[in-house]
């Protein structure tokens, strides 16, 4: 890991800030892992499975952002893959491109929305099931990620027209419904 920081640390020395860090997650449901368990098998139990599929899925994501210039032609890269704590594998990926992205090039790379299921339903369904935060707050106050009474990952967030920068650092994405 120690090797992965410093190989991280000279990119930057030589390129700058990488312009994108993007978190690849393995799903467990993914059919190509379901389909390789026996029967009474989780994922869990065959981390050797998990762990090929994850890497052949990471493996076609980096070969579509790089050869496909998704975000524009791509400088140089660097990830580096983790095991979570209940045993799925994922990687931090960071990307320095050609052309660096300007402020307000941001809301086309990134969108905090839900899609609309009338132009993309296959999309819509994908982001309801896996990237949906919660409940929690009034609705399950016994959720994990609530503390004193509020959400410790800060939902439900405001609507907002533009990506800003919020007073912590963070950015506060794009949310228009």
């Amino acid at each position: 890991m120690h090797e992965y920081a410093q190989d991280a640390i000279a990119y930057v020395r030589l390129y700058g800030c990488p312009d994108l860090f993007i978190t690849f997650t393995c799903n467990p449901a993914w059919d190509d892992i379901q389909q390789l368990l026996l029967h009474g098998q989780s994922p869990v139990d065959r981390h050797d499975i998990t762990a090929r599929v994850f890497r052949q899925k990471l493996k076609s994501l980096m070969d579509f952002m790089v050869k496909h210039e998704v975000f524009g032609s791509v400088r140089c890269w660097m990830y580096s893959v983790e095991w979570q704590k209940r045993g799925l594998p994922h990687a931090h990926i960071l990307i320095w491109l050609r052309n660096k992205i300007t402020s307000n090039e941001i809301d086309h790379v990134i969108c905090a929305e839900i899609p609309d299921a009338d132009i993309d339903k296959d999309l819509h369904e994908v982001v309801i099931k896996n990237m949906i935060h919660g409940p929690c707050g009034t609705l399950n106050p016994n959720s994990p990620c609530m503390i004193d009474g509020k959400c410790s990952k800060r939902y439900p967030r405001a609507l907002i027209s533009n990506t800003v920068t919020g007073t912590d650092g963070y950015p506060l994405y794009r949310r228009k419904w």
